[in-house]
Protein backbone atom coordinates (compact mmCIF):
# COMPACT_ATOMS: atom_id res chain seq x y z
CA UNK A 1 0.00 0.00 0.00
CA UNK A 2 1.17 3.55 -0.69
CA UNK A 3 1.44 5.57 2.11
CA UNK A 4 0.55 9.63 2.08
CA UNK A 5 2.87 11.93 3.56
CA UNK A 6 2.12 12.05 7.52
CA UNK A 7 0.29 14.99 8.35
CA UNK A 8 1.43 17.19 10.94
CA UNK A 9 -0.77 15.69 13.55
CA UNK A 10 0.11 12.12 12.74
CA UNK A 11 3.85 13.43 13.21
CA UNK A 12 2.69 14.80 16.87
CA UNK A 13 1.28 11.65 17.99
CA UNK A 14 4.24 9.72 16.42
CA UNK A 15 6.25 11.56 18.75
CA UNK A 16 4.08 12.02 21.76
CA UNK A 17 3.46 8.05 21.62
CA UNK A 18 6.75 6.80 20.60
CA UNK A 19 7.85 5.95 23.89
CA UNK A 20 4.42 4.43 25.48
CA UNK A 21 4.30 2.48 22.28
CA UNK A 22 8.05 0.84 22.76
CA UNK A 23 7.81 0.35 26.35
CA UNK A 24 4.23 -1.76 25.95
CA UNK A 25 5.25 -3.20 22.96
CA UNK A 26 8.24 -4.33 24.99
CA UNK A 27 5.63 -6.51 27.55
CA UNK A 28 4.49 -8.61 24.12
CA UNK A 29 8.03 -8.86 22.78
CA UNK A 30 10.24 -10.03 25.59
CA UNK A 31 12.11 -13.30 26.30
CA UNK A 32 12.80 -13.80 30.05
CA UNK A 33 13.78 -10.63 32.08
CA UNK A 34 14.75 -9.83 35.89
CA UNK A 35 13.11 -7.26 37.08
CA UNK A 36 14.78 -3.52 37.30
CA UNK A 37 14.98 -3.48 41.10
CA UNK A 38 15.75 -0.62 43.58
CA UNK A 39 17.82 1.73 40.43
CA UNK A 40 14.26 1.52 38.54
CA UNK A 41 12.66 3.06 41.66
CA UNK A 42 15.16 5.79 42.45
CA UNK A 43 16.03 7.30 38.80
CA UNK A 44 13.88 8.77 35.77
CA UNK A 45 13.36 6.95 32.62
CA UNK A 46 13.29 10.09 30.20
CA UNK A 47 14.69 7.84 27.09
CA UNK A 48 13.36 4.77 26.00
CA UNK A 49 16.61 2.54 26.51
CA UNK A 50 16.22 3.50 30.12
CA UNK A 51 12.19 2.85 30.39
CA UNK A 52 12.79 -0.57 28.65
CA UNK A 53 15.76 -1.42 30.77
CA UNK A 54 12.65 -0.84 33.73
CA UNK A 55 9.57 -2.05 32.35
CA UNK A 56 9.91 -5.63 33.00
CA UNK A 57 8.06 -9.31 32.93
CA UNK A 58 8.99 -9.58 36.17
CA UNK A 59 7.11 -6.63 37.44
CA UNK A 60 4.12 -7.48 34.80
CA UNK A 61 4.19 -10.89 36.41
CA UNK A 62 4.15 -9.15 40.30
CA UNK A 63 0.63 -7.32 39.06
CA UNK A 64 -1.12 -10.82 37.60
CA UNK A 65 -0.55 -12.64 40.74
CA UNK A 66 -1.74 -10.09 42.30
CA UNK A 67 -5.02 -10.16 39.76
CA UNK A 68 -4.63 -14.01 40.41
CA UNK A 69 -5.21 -13.44 43.99
CA UNK A 70 -8.00 -10.89 44.30
CA UNK A 71 -10.07 -13.48 42.01
CA UNK A 72 -9.57 -16.20 44.59
CA UNK A 73 -10.53 -14.19 47.29
CA UNK A 74 -13.67 -13.17 45.31
CA UNK A 75 -15.36 -16.26 43.86
CA UNK A 76 -12.75 -16.52 41.30
CA UNK A 77 -13.33 -13.55 39.04
CA UNK A 78 -12.99 -9.78 38.69
CA UNK A 79 -15.97 -9.10 36.79
CA UNK A 80 -17.23 -5.52 37.18
CA UNK A 81 -20.05 -4.95 39.64
CA UNK A 82 -18.35 -7.38 42.07
CA UNK A 83 -16.27 -7.08 45.21
CA UNK A 84 -13.41 -8.27 43.01
CA UNK A 85 -13.30 -5.73 40.68
CA UNK A 86 -13.58 -3.13 43.69
CA UNK A 87 -10.26 -4.83 44.56
CA UNK A 88 -8.46 -4.40 41.29
CA UNK A 89 -9.63 -0.84 40.92
CA UNK A 90 -8.14 -0.75 44.87
CA UNK A 91 -5.09 -2.32 43.83
CA UNK A 92 -4.57 -0.51 41.01
CA UNK A 93 -5.10 2.64 42.55
CA UNK A 94 -3.22 2.02 45.72
CA UNK A 95 0.43 1.28 43.11
CA UNK A 96 -0.20 4.47 41.26
CA UNK A 97 -0.75 6.71 44.20
CA UNK A 98 2.65 4.82 45.94
CA UNK A 99 4.16 5.80 42.70
CA UNK A 100 2.89 10.09 43.01
CA UNK A 101 -0.08 9.50 40.54
CA UNK A 102 -3.35 11.63 41.48
CA UNK A 103 -6.01 8.75 41.01
CA UNK A 104 -9.63 9.43 39.99
CA UNK A 105 -12.12 6.79 39.90
CA UNK A 106 -15.50 7.68 37.62
CA UNK A 107 -18.29 5.90 38.77
CA UNK A 108 -21.20 5.02 36.17
CA UNK A 109 -24.31 2.37 36.35
CA UNK A 110 -24.41 -0.34 33.72
CA UNK A 111 -26.44 -3.69 33.50
CA UNK A 112 -25.32 -6.28 34.98
CA UNK A 113 -25.81 -9.84 33.80
CA UNK A 114 -24.91 -13.19 34.87
CA UNK A 115 -26.62 -16.83 34.48
CA UNK A 116 -26.66 -18.47 37.78
CA UNK A 117 -27.51 -21.76 36.14
CA UNK A 118 -28.04 -23.13 32.34
CA UNK A 119 -31.24 -22.78 30.87
CA UNK A 120 -33.80 -25.22 30.04
CA UNK A 121 -36.43 -25.18 27.32
CA UNK A 122 -38.47 -28.31 27.16
CA UNK A 123 -41.95 -29.51 24.81
CA UNK A 124 -44.35 -30.57 26.77
CA UNK A 125 -47.04 -31.00 24.50
CA UNK A 126 -48.41 -32.22 22.28
CA UNK A 127 -45.53 -34.31 22.00
CA UNK A 128 -42.42 -33.93 24.26
CA UNK A 129 -38.95 -33.01 23.27
CA UNK A 130 -36.11 -31.10 24.96
CA UNK A 131 -33.86 -28.76 22.88
CA UNK A 132 -30.44 -28.08 23.37
CA UNK A 133 -28.79 -24.99 24.97
CA UNK A 134 -25.99 -23.30 22.64
CA UNK A 135 -27.63 -25.19 19.58
CA UNK A 136 -31.44 -24.93 19.74
CA UNK A 137 -31.52 -21.87 21.71
CA UNK A 138 -30.24 -19.67 24.18
CA UNK A 139 -30.84 -16.63 26.47
CA UNK A 140 -31.13 -13.02 25.55
CA UNK A 141 -28.87 -11.41 28.33
CA UNK A 142 -30.15 -9.04 30.46
CA UNK A 143 -33.42 -11.56 30.29
CA UNK A 144 -35.32 -11.82 33.41
CA UNK A 145 -35.45 -14.69 35.73
CA UNK A 146 -38.21 -17.88 35.69
CA UNK A 147 -39.92 -20.78 35.65
CA UNK A 148 -42.70 -20.69 33.25
CA UNK A 149 -44.76 -23.44 31.56
CA UNK A 150 -47.12 -21.97 29.10
CA UNK A 151 -48.66 -22.28 25.54
CA UNK A 152 -46.40 -20.42 23.28
CA UNK A 153 -48.72 -17.49 21.60
CA UNK A 154 -47.29 -16.32 17.85
CA UNK A 155 -47.04 -12.78 17.92
CA UNK A 156 -47.73 -11.29 14.10
CA UNK A 157 -45.27 -13.65 13.32
CA UNK A 158 -46.51 -13.35 9.15
CA UNK A 159 -44.98 -9.39 9.30
CA UNK A 160 -41.46 -8.18 8.92
CA UNK A 161 -42.15 -5.67 12.71
CA UNK A 162 -43.91 -8.57 14.55
CA UNK A 163 -43.73 -7.79 18.45
CA UNK A 164 -42.66 -3.82 17.26
CA UNK A 165 -45.78 -2.20 18.81
CA UNK A 166 -48.23 -3.04 21.75
CA UNK A 167 -51.39 -3.41 19.42
CA UNK A 168 -49.67 -6.58 18.48
CA UNK A 169 -50.22 -8.51 21.47
CA UNK A 170 -53.78 -9.92 22.19
CA UNK A 171 -55.58 -11.02 25.05
CA UNK A 172 -54.36 -14.69 24.49
CA UNK A 173 -50.80 -13.26 25.01
CA UNK A 174 -51.81 -13.21 29.01
CA UNK A 175 -50.01 -15.76 30.73
CA UNK A 176 -48.94 -17.19 27.77
CA UNK A 177 -44.92 -17.69 26.47
CA UNK A 178 -44.87 -14.73 23.42
CA UNK A 179 -43.22 -16.09 20.27
CA UNK A 180 -41.85 -13.57 18.55
CA UNK A 181 -40.36 -13.24 15.33
CA UNK A 182 -36.99 -10.95 14.73
CA UNK A 183 -36.60 -7.70 12.59
CA UNK A 184 -37.41 -4.14 12.26
CA UNK A 185 -36.77 -2.97 16.12
CA UNK A 186 -34.95 -4.34 18.74
CA UNK A 187 -35.41 -6.71 20.71
CA UNK A 188 -35.80 -4.88 23.93
CA UNK A 189 -38.53 -2.98 22.52
CA UNK A 190 -40.35 -6.58 21.92
CA UNK A 191 -39.49 -8.03 25.14
CA UNK A 192 -41.30 -5.16 27.19
CA UNK A 193 -43.80 -5.31 24.98
CA UNK A 194 -44.56 -9.26 25.75
CA UNK A 195 -44.26 -7.98 29.50
CA UNK A 196 -46.44 -5.19 29.50
CA UNK A 197 -49.19 -7.53 27.91
CA UNK A 198 -48.83 -9.76 30.66
CA UNK A 199 -46.69 -12.68 28.94
CA UNK A 200 -44.98 -15.04 30.77
CA UNK A 201 -42.14 -15.26 28.94
CA UNK A 202 -40.67 -14.91 25.33
CA UNK A 203 -38.99 -16.48 22.62
CA UNK A 204 -37.48 -14.68 19.89
CA UNK A 205 -36.83 -16.30 16.23
CA UNK A 206 -34.48 -15.14 13.46
CA UNK A 207 -35.99 -14.60 10.64
CA UNK A 208 -34.49 -16.51 7.98
CA UNK A 209 -33.71 -13.12 5.65
CA UNK A 210 -29.99 -13.53 5.15
CA UNK A 211 -27.99 -16.43 5.50
CA UNK A 212 -26.09 -15.22 8.80
CA UNK A 213 -30.06 -14.27 10.23
CA UNK A 214 -30.60 -18.44 10.34
CA UNK A 215 -28.95 -19.51 13.43
CA UNK A 216 -29.27 -18.54 17.20
CA UNK A 217 -29.43 -14.24 17.88
CA UNK A 218 -26.89 -14.14 20.60
CA UNK A 219 -29.01 -10.57 20.88
CA UNK A 220 -29.41 -8.47 24.13
CA UNK A 221 -32.89 -6.55 25.59
CA UNK A 222 -30.70 -3.79 26.29
CA UNK A 223 -32.10 -3.00 29.81
CA UNK A 224 -33.23 -5.65 32.38
CA UNK A 225 -36.62 -7.17 32.02
CA UNK A 226 -38.90 -9.01 34.56
CA UNK A 227 -39.83 -12.03 32.29
CA UNK A 228 -37.78 -14.90 30.98
CA UNK A 229 -36.52 -13.98 26.84
CA UNK A 230 -34.80 -16.80 24.69
CA UNK A 231 -33.69 -16.66 21.28
CA UNK A 232 -34.05 -19.64 19.06
CA UNK A 233 -33.45 -20.26 14.93
CA UNK A 234 -35.27 -19.23 12.15
CA UNK A 235 -35.85 -22.93 11.77
CA UNK A 236 -37.09 -23.95 14.78
CA UNK A 237 -39.21 -20.90 16.08
CA UNK A 238 -42.11 -21.25 13.64
CA UNK A 239 -42.49 -24.57 14.44
CA UNK A 240 -43.18 -23.88 18.06
CA UNK A 241 -46.09 -21.55 17.47
CA UNK A 242 -49.47 -23.24 19.66
CA UNK A 243 -47.00 -26.16 21.44
CA UNK A 244 -46.65 -25.87 25.20
CA UNK A 245 -42.80 -24.56 26.50
CA UNK A 246 -41.56 -25.29 29.53
CA UNK A 247 -38.67 -22.41 30.19
CA UNK A 248 -36.49 -22.78 33.27
CA UNK A 249 -33.83 -19.48 33.03
CA UNK A 250 -32.17 -18.00 36.57
CA UNK A 251 -29.77 -15.30 36.41
CA UNK A 252 -29.10 -12.39 37.31
CA UNK A 253 -29.85 -9.04 35.46
CA UNK A 254 -29.96 -5.64 37.16
CA UNK A 255 -28.54 -2.41 36.97
CA UNK A 256 -24.87 -2.12 38.76
CA UNK A 257 -22.37 0.51 39.36
CA UNK A 258 -18.92 0.19 38.55
CA UNK A 259 -16.22 2.56 37.87
CA UNK A 260 -12.65 3.52 35.42
CA UNK A 261 -9.82 4.12 36.96
CA UNK A 262 -7.64 6.55 35.50
CA UNK A 263 -4.06 9.01 36.27
CA UNK A 264 -2.35 11.45 34.46
CA UNK A 265 1.23 11.89 33.88
CA UNK A 266 1.38 16.01 33.02
CA UNK A 267 3.72 17.07 29.89
CA UNK A 268 5.38 20.17 29.11
CA UNK A 269 2.33 20.80 26.06
CA UNK A 270 -1.26 20.41 28.03
CA UNK A 271 -2.67 19.05 24.25
CA UNK A 272 -1.83 16.06 22.52
CA UNK A 273 -2.85 13.78 25.39
CA UNK A 274 -1.70 9.77 24.70
CA UNK A 275 -4.42 7.70 26.59
CA UNK A 276 -3.25 4.32 26.96
CA UNK A 277 -5.83 2.18 28.11
CA UNK A 278 -6.98 -1.27 29.21
CA UNK A 279 -9.96 -2.92 30.55
CA UNK A 280 -9.46 -4.33 34.09
CA UNK A 281 -12.95 -6.12 34.38
CA UNK A 282 -12.77 -9.98 33.83
CA UNK A 283 -15.81 -12.46 33.49
CA UNK A 284 -18.02 -13.94 35.60
CA UNK A 285 -16.73 -16.90 34.66
CA UNK A 286 -12.95 -16.89 35.56
CA UNK A 287 -10.13 -14.60 36.82
CA UNK A 288 -9.43 -12.89 33.36
CA UNK A 289 -5.75 -13.05 33.64
CA UNK A 290 -5.23 -13.16 30.23
CA UNK A 291 -8.19 -10.96 29.39
CA UNK A 292 -7.61 -8.46 30.19
CA UNK A 293 -5.32 -8.55 33.44
CA UNK A 294 -2.53 -9.02 31.04
CA UNK A 295 -3.09 -5.48 29.32
CA UNK A 296 -3.31 -3.27 32.67
CA UNK A 297 -0.81 -5.05 34.71
CA UNK A 298 1.30 -3.90 31.49
CA UNK A 299 0.10 -0.61 31.70
CA UNK A 300 0.31 -0.37 35.31
CA UNK A 301 4.14 -1.61 34.85
CA UNK A 302 4.73 1.29 32.49
CA UNK A 303 2.94 3.99 34.54
CA UNK A 304 5.09 3.38 37.48
CA UNK A 305 8.12 3.41 35.57
CA UNK A 306 7.08 6.62 33.96
CA UNK A 307 6.39 8.26 36.80
CA UNK A 308 9.73 10.39 37.38
CA UNK A 309 9.54 11.51 34.00
CA UNK A 310 8.01 14.85 31.85
CA UNK A 311 6.72 13.56 28.31
CA UNK A 312 6.42 16.34 25.86
CA UNK A 313 2.39 15.78 26.24
CA UNK A 314 0.69 14.21 28.82
CA UNK A 315 -0.04 10.13 29.10
CA UNK A 316 -3.02 9.58 30.78
CA UNK A 317 -3.34 6.15 31.72
CA UNK A 318 -6.97 4.46 32.14
CA UNK A 319 -8.15 0.92 33.45
CA UNK A 320 -12.04 0.57 31.98
CA UNK A 321 -14.73 -1.08 33.92
CA UNK A 322 -17.59 -3.01 31.93
CA UNK A 323 -15.63 -4.02 28.79
CA UNK A 324 -16.99 -7.77 29.13
CA UNK A 325 -20.51 -6.09 29.46
CA UNK A 326 -19.92 -4.34 26.25
CA UNK A 327 -17.64 -1.76 26.44
CA UNK A 328 -19.46 0.24 28.70
CA UNK A 329 -16.45 2.08 30.79
CA UNK A 330 -14.49 2.99 27.89
CA UNK A 331 -17.77 4.54 26.31
CA UNK A 332 -19.05 6.00 29.93
CA UNK A 333 -15.88 8.02 29.39
CA UNK A 334 -15.70 9.42 26.52
CA UNK A 335 -19.29 10.50 26.50
CA UNK A 336 -18.50 12.15 29.46
CA UNK A 337 -15.64 14.82 27.67
CA UNK A 338 -16.66 17.68 26.91
CA UNK A 339 -15.65 18.95 23.37
CA UNK A 340 -12.50 20.95 24.41
CA UNK A 341 -11.45 17.96 26.52
CA UNK A 342 -12.06 15.41 23.54
CA UNK A 343 -9.39 17.85 21.42
CA UNK A 344 -6.82 17.68 23.74
CA UNK A 345 -6.38 13.98 23.40
CA UNK A 346 -3.95 13.81 20.27
CA UNK A 347 -4.21 9.33 20.50
CA UNK A 348 -5.77 6.32 21.91
CA UNK A 349 -3.42 2.99 22.36
CA UNK A 350 -5.48 0.27 23.77
CA UNK A 351 -4.01 -3.16 24.82
CA UNK A 352 -6.58 -5.78 25.41
CA UNK A 353 -4.66 -9.39 25.83
CA UNK A 354 -1.37 -9.34 25.68
CA UNK A 355 -0.06 -12.85 27.40
CA UNK A 356 -2.21 -15.12 25.60
CA UNK A 357 0.12 -18.78 25.27
CA UNK A 358 -0.47 -19.29 22.27
CA UNK A 359 0.21 -16.17 21.13
CA UNK A 360 0.89 -14.37 17.83
CA UNK A 361 2.03 -10.27 17.52
CA UNK A 362 -1.17 -8.31 16.06
CA UNK A 363 -0.93 -4.53 15.79
CA UNK A 364 -4.26 -3.53 14.64
CA UNK A 365 -4.26 -2.52 11.40
CA UNK A 366 -4.41 1.38 11.45
CA UNK A 367 -3.66 1.78 7.97
CA UNK A 368 -6.54 -0.51 6.49
CA UNK A 369 -4.13 -1.97 4.31
CA UNK A 370 -5.21 -5.68 5.52
CA UNK A 371 -8.69 -5.91 7.10
CA UNK A 372 -11.39 -3.21 6.02
CA UNK A 373 -12.28 -0.94 9.25
CA UNK A 374 -15.36 1.31 10.14
CA UNK A 375 -15.66 4.74 8.50
CA UNK A 376 -13.41 7.08 9.64
CA UNK A 377 -11.41 4.49 11.70
CA UNK A 378 -8.51 4.42 9.48
CA UNK A 379 -6.51 8.16 8.95
CA UNK A 380 -3.16 8.99 8.52
CA UNK A 381 -2.73 9.23 12.38
CA UNK A 382 -3.84 5.65 12.80
CA UNK A 383 -1.52 4.21 10.23
CA UNK A 384 1.20 6.02 12.19
CA UNK A 385 0.36 4.42 15.38
CA UNK A 386 0.39 0.84 13.62
CA UNK A 387 3.64 1.89 12.17
CA UNK A 388 5.35 2.96 15.12
CA UNK A 389 4.72 -0.81 16.57
CA UNK A 390 5.87 -2.07 13.41
CA UNK A 391 8.92 -0.68 13.30
CA UNK A 392 9.48 -1.57 17.38
CA UNK A 393 9.11 -5.02 16.04
CA UNK A 394 11.09 -4.94 13.04
CA UNK A 395 14.06 -3.24 14.71
CA UNK A 396 14.60 -6.35 17.22
CA UNK A 397 13.78 -8.90 13.98
CA UNK A 398 10.63 -9.88 15.53
CA UNK A 399 7.67 -11.27 13.46
CA UNK A 400 4.06 -9.53 13.67
CA UNK A 401 1.00 -9.57 11.51
CA UNK A 402 -1.86 -7.35 11.34
CA UNK A 403 -5.31 -7.83 12.85
CA UNK A 404 -8.87 -6.25 12.31
CA UNK A 405 -9.44 -2.49 13.28
CA UNK A 406 -13.02 -3.17 13.52
CA UNK A 407 -14.48 -1.96 16.75
CA UNK A 408 -14.59 -4.66 19.12
CA UNK A 409 -12.23 -3.50 22.20
CA UNK A 410 -12.23 -0.11 23.84
CA UNK A 411 -10.48 1.80 21.16
CA UNK A 412 -13.92 1.97 19.51
CA UNK A 413 -15.64 4.82 21.45
CA UNK A 414 -12.11 6.84 20.79
CA UNK A 415 -12.27 5.74 16.99
CA UNK A 416 -15.72 6.98 17.06
CA UNK A 417 -14.90 10.09 18.25
CA UNK A 418 -12.57 10.87 15.59
CA UNK A 419 -9.53 10.33 18.22
CA UNK A 420 -6.59 8.74 16.23
CA UNK A 421 -6.15 5.20 17.78
CA UNK A 422 -4.24 1.83 17.92
CA UNK A 423 -2.82 -0.96 19.94
CA UNK A 424 -1.39 -4.79 20.50
CA UNK A 425 -3.42 -7.77 21.01
CA UNK A 426 -1.94 -11.42 21.19
CA UNK A 427 -4.83 -13.25 20.21
CA UNK A 428 -8.42 -15.34 22.05
CA UNK A 429 -9.43 -17.96 20.99
CA UNK A 430 -8.52 -17.97 17.29
CA UNK A 431 -7.32 -21.45 15.97
CA UNK A 432 -3.63 -20.70 14.91
CA UNK A 433 -2.41 -21.58 11.27
CA UNK A 434 0.99 -23.74 10.76
CA UNK A 435 2.28 -20.52 8.90
CA UNK A 436 1.49 -18.53 12.14
CA UNK A 437 3.07 -21.48 14.17
CA UNK A 438 6.51 -21.60 11.92
CA UNK A 439 6.22 -17.64 12.70
CA UNK A 440 6.30 -17.63 16.64
CA UNK A 441 6.10 -21.06 17.88
CA UNK A 442 3.50 -22.86 19.74
CA UNK A 443 0.65 -25.43 18.53
CA UNK A 444 -0.64 -24.80 14.72
CA UNK A 445 -4.18 -25.70 14.94
CA UNK A 446 -4.86 -25.08 18.60
CA UNK A 447 -6.55 -21.71 20.03
CA UNK A 448 -4.42 -18.53 20.17
CA UNK A 449 -5.62 -18.67 24.14
CA UNK A 450 -6.76 -22.38 25.35
CA UNK A 451 -10.27 -22.70 26.16
CA UNK A 452 -11.35 -22.73 29.71
CA UNK A 453 -11.84 -25.94 31.90
CA UNK A 454 -14.97 -27.81 31.19
CA UNK A 455 -18.07 -25.94 32.85
CA UNK A 456 -16.08 -22.15 32.42
CA UNK A 457 -15.54 -22.30 28.65
CA UNK A 458 -15.95 -19.34 26.54
CA UNK A 459 -16.32 -20.75 23.68
CA UNK A 460 -19.38 -20.14 21.09
CA UNK A 461 -18.99 -24.44 20.57
CA UNK A 462 -22.09 -26.25 23.17
CA UNK A 463 -20.79 -26.59 26.59
CA UNK A 464 -22.42 -27.37 29.53
CA UNK A 465 -21.77 -23.89 30.97
CA UNK A 466 -22.79 -21.70 27.96
CA UNK A 467 -20.93 -19.11 28.76
CA UNK A 468 -19.73 -17.79 25.53
CA UNK A 469 -17.95 -14.84 25.85
CA UNK A 470 -17.18 -13.39 22.32
CA UNK A 471 -20.35 -14.07 21.67
CA UNK A 472 -22.01 -11.81 24.67
CA UNK A 473 -19.34 -9.15 24.12
CA UNK A 474 -20.94 -8.30 20.70
CA UNK A 475 -24.52 -9.06 21.36
CA UNK A 476 -24.09 -6.40 24.80
CA UNK A 477 -23.22 -4.05 22.45
CA UNK A 478 -26.15 -3.91 20.44
CA UNK A 479 -30.08 -4.20 20.70
CA UNK A 480 -30.13 -5.75 17.55
CA UNK A 481 -27.05 -7.14 15.54
CA UNK A 482 -29.22 -6.16 12.35
CA UNK A 483 -29.34 -2.66 13.26
CA UNK A 484 -26.44 -1.80 15.28
CA UNK A 485 -25.71 1.35 17.33
CA UNK A 486 -27.61 3.66 15.55
CA UNK A 487 -28.90 5.35 18.97
CA UNK A 488 -25.55 5.81 20.64
CA UNK A 489 -24.00 7.34 17.43
CA UNK A 490 -26.91 9.90 17.81
CA UNK A 491 -26.06 10.68 21.05
CA UNK A 492 -22.59 10.82 20.06
CA UNK A 493 -23.49 13.42 16.92
CA UNK A 494 -25.30 15.79 19.77
CA UNK A 495 -22.76 15.65 22.03
CA UNK A 496 -19.56 16.28 19.51
CA UNK A 497 -20.75 19.26 17.51
CA UNK A 498 -20.90 20.23 13.99
CA UNK A 499 -17.52 18.84 13.07
CA UNK A 500 -18.19 15.49 14.93
CA UNK A 501 -21.64 15.10 13.38
CA UNK A 502 -20.58 15.20 10.08
CA UNK A 503 -17.79 12.63 10.78
CA UNK A 504 -20.08 10.61 12.36
CA UNK A 505 -22.95 10.84 9.46
CA UNK A 506 -20.13 9.54 6.92
CA UNK A 507 -19.15 6.72 9.46
CA UNK A 508 -23.57 5.64 9.52
CA UNK A 509 -22.47 3.67 6.10
CA UNK A 510 -23.04 0.26 5.46
CA UNK A 511 -19.00 -1.02 6.54
CA UNK A 512 -19.65 0.64 10.03
CA UNK A 513 -22.86 -1.87 10.31
CA UNK A 514 -20.85 -4.85 9.52
CA UNK A 515 -19.32 -4.93 13.08
CA UNK A 516 -21.77 -6.21 14.51
CA UNK A 517 -23.39 -8.99 12.32
CA UNK A 518 -25.01 -12.21 13.71
CA UNK A 519 -22.44 -14.91 15.06
CA UNK A 520 -19.80 -12.33 14.29
CA UNK A 521 -17.45 -13.76 16.82
CA UNK A 522 -15.49 -10.79 19.64
CA UNK A 523 -11.64 -11.14 17.59
CA UNK A 524 -11.07 -15.13 15.88
CA UNK A 525 -13.29 -17.98 15.73
CA UNK A 526 -13.17 -20.45 18.48
CA UNK A 527 -10.83 -23.70 17.56
CA UNK A 528 -12.67 -27.03 16.95
CA UNK A 529 -11.15 -28.29 20.34
CA UNK A 530 -10.36 -27.43 24.43
CA UNK A 531 -6.62 -27.60 24.64
CA UNK A 532 -5.62 -29.94 27.29
CA UNK A 533 -6.20 -28.17 30.83
CA UNK A 534 -2.93 -27.04 33.08
CA UNK A 535 -2.53 -29.48 36.12
CA UNK A 536 -3.60 -28.36 39.12
CA UNK A 537 -6.21 -25.91 40.47
CA UNK A 538 -8.00 -24.55 37.50
CA UNK A 539 -8.74 -20.82 39.11
CA UNK A 540 -5.04 -20.77 38.63
CA UNK A 541 -4.54 -21.84 35.26
CA UNK A 542 -4.98 -18.40 33.51
CA UNK A 543 -2.00 -17.14 35.42
CA UNK A 544 0.02 -19.85 34.59
CA UNK A 545 -0.20 -19.88 31.40
CA UNK A 546 -0.11 -15.95 31.02
CA UNK A 547 2.56 -15.41 33.13
CA UNK A 548 3.95 -18.46 30.77
CA UNK A 549 3.38 -16.43 27.82
CA UNK A 550 5.23 -13.00 28.93
CA UNK A 551 8.22 -14.53 29.79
Amino acid sequence: MTHARPSRRARLVATSAAGLLAATGAIVAAGPAQAGGNACEQRTNNSIDKLLECVTVAGVQEHLAAFQGIADAHDGNRASGTTGYTASADYVESRLEAAGYTVHRQEFEFPFYQLTAEPTLRQTAPAPATYAYGTDFQDMSLSGSGAVEAVAVAVDIAGADSGCEAADFGPEVAGAIALIKRGTCDFGVKAANAEAAGAAGAVIFNDGAAPDREGLIGGTVGTPVGIPVLDTTAALGPTLVGTTLAIDLQAVSELRTTENVVAELPGKDPDGVVVVGGHLDSVTEGPGINDNGSGSAAILEVAENLRKTRPDHPVRFAWWGAEELGLVGSQHYVDSLPEDELARIGSYLNFDMVGSPNFARFVYDGDGSDFEAPEGFVTPESGAIERLFEEFYDARGLAHEDTEFDGRSDYDAFASAGIPSGGLFTGAEGVKTPEQAARYGGTAGGGVRPLLPLGLRRSREPGPAGARRERRRDRLRHADPGRPGQLRRQRQRRRHGERRRDRARRRDGGRRLSRAHDGGGGRMHPAPAAAATPAGNPRHAGTTQALGALT
